[in-house]
């Protein structure tokens, strides 16, 4: 069934990044109808894509439609983070 699942192309504004994954009928019975999925629960289904992605917004009329955001910087705010936890500290430098 993950094969039948459709992924848009991303699209963007200012803040964020968008796409909307289509699940097949069978999947769409998963999706709870009265909250958000977290990230644990879209990939237990099936959905694959990068980190970073939050289920966002529930379109009620298409429930099989799931819309998905990040912030446009994401990947540089990975590497940002991933830099500075490499970065040795002043104490561990030192050399005696």
């Amino acid at each position: 069934l993950s094969k039948e699942i459709y992924y848009s192309d991303k699209y963007s504004d200012d803040h964020f990044e968008y796409r909307h994954v289509m699940l097949p009928k069978e999947l769409s019975k998963l999706v709870p109808k009265d909250r958000l999925m977290t990230e644990a629960e879209w990939r237990s289904i099936g959905v694959q894509q990068s980190r970073g992605w939050q289920h966002y917004l529930i379109h009620e009329p298409e429930p099989h439609i799931l819309l998905f955001r990040r912030a446009v910087n994401y990947g540089q705010q990975q590497l940002v983070a991933q830099d500075q936890n490499q970065m040795p500290s002043k104490q561990s430098a030192t050399v005696h």
